[in-house]
């Protein structure tokens, strides 16, 4: 199993892997979930959530004039969490969805219900993309915001933690839609306004990317397929696909987002001029050319044909691309050298 902390932009650009955790489940403890309650989180599976937290708190310090934000599903709504940002005040801030499940209860009130009775601060639109067969749509959600303080679990010794809440509900939608949207955000930044509400929905939103990240590591670097007979080798190839798929996945973003930066920033100069020569197949140019043509010349090498409807290569053609380019470049360099043994310097 697989725990990963994957840094992003406030634009979604990833930025690289912070921290990474990875180990293999006891088979003799599966169906003991109820044992774990009165075991300390250092010895539940929940804790990979403090260990990542605790990593982007070292990049804080590293960066004491930059806000990070350690994002995370509902999976890591655990009052542990907060209540280590809580007394962690110059570390990284916290922005958690959570879980209804769990019957968050704050003050006096379990958490729907108070969020629920307050005012609604303002609406917004987000599309809502094709699924199987479920259309795409637009979703007119009202958003909600309040400072509240979470009372922690019954079993739990901690303390209350006050924090804000940004409820953002889907109304006024049609039949035909059987899951309307709603998120309820948990966060230690400040939200005063409605601006801020948007701005902490935009944050979550930008989660989304690591998933991105997870299908390319699994769909383009093929890595559950890996068949290693020890664990230290199937680290050790993890530890390279990891970076592979970041690679990918930042080609493919800086592409769409920043098309017409070089793309000396992201690829070698003998590796753009081998990328050219052989889509083209001339002599390459001078200069080299946009971030935005590399991309979609490493596509062509994986089969990608740009269409009015996908006009850039996935992360999928990139990575099939730039295993041809690696093959082209070492080709050019065994060339080189054999010319150079026989011809002489």
């Amino acid at each position: 199993i697989v725990h990963d902390t994957l840094a992003f932009s406030t634009e979604g650009t990833p930025l690289g892997l912070v921290d990474l955790q990875c180990w293999a489940r006891d088979p003799d403890e599966a169906g003991k979930r109820e044992k774990r309650k009165g075991r300390p989180i250092e010895e539940k599976e929940s804790y990979k959530w403090l260990k990542s937290y605790r990593a982007v708190a070292e990049m804080q310090q590293l960066c004491p004039h930059t806000l990070l934000v350690s994002v995370a599903d509902r999976e890591g709504d655990v009052h542990d969490l907060f209540h280590e940002a809580l007394h962690t005040p110059a570390g990284p801030k916290l922005l958690v969805r959570s879980e209804r499940s769990r019957q968050r209860q704050v003050e006096d009130d379990f958490l729907w219900n108070k969020m629920r009775s307050e005012p609604v601060a303002g609406h917004f639109e987000v599309l809502v993309p094709r699924k199987s067969t479920r259309p795409s749509r637009k979703a007119k959600l009202e958003v909600r915001y309040a400072a509240v303080t979470l009372r922690p679990p019954k079993e739990s010794q901690l303390t209350a933690v006050p924090v804000w809440a940004v409820n953002a509900r889907e109304v006024e939608y049609g039949p035909e839609v059987t899951e309307p949207l709603e998120w309820m955000l948990l966060t230690t930044v400040g939200v005063s306004s409605l601006a801020d509400a948007l701005e902490r929905l935009w944050w979550y939103t930008l989660r989304w990317g690591i998933e991105v990240y997870h299908r390319t590591l699994k769909s383009a670097c093929h890595v559950e397929d890996r068949k290693l007979s020890a664990a230290g080798r199937i680290e050790n190839c993890l530890a390279i696909d990891l970076v592979a798929a970041w690679r990918i996945f930042s080609l493919a973003k800086q592409g769409r987002e920043t098309p017409n930066v070089p793309c000396d920033l992201f690829l070698e100069e003998e590796e753009w001029k081998v990328l050219h020569a052989a889509v083209h197949n001339e002599p390459p140019p001078s200069k080299p050319p946009s971030l935005r043509e590399a991309v979609r010349m490493i596509g062509a090498l994986g089969g990608f044909l740009p269409s009015k409807r996908y006009p850039d290569p996935g992360t999928v053609t990139l990575w099939r691309g730039l295993l041809r380019l690696e093959a082209l470049v070492e080709g050019c360099r065994l060339a080189q050298f054999v010319y150079r043994q026989r011809d002489g310097p």
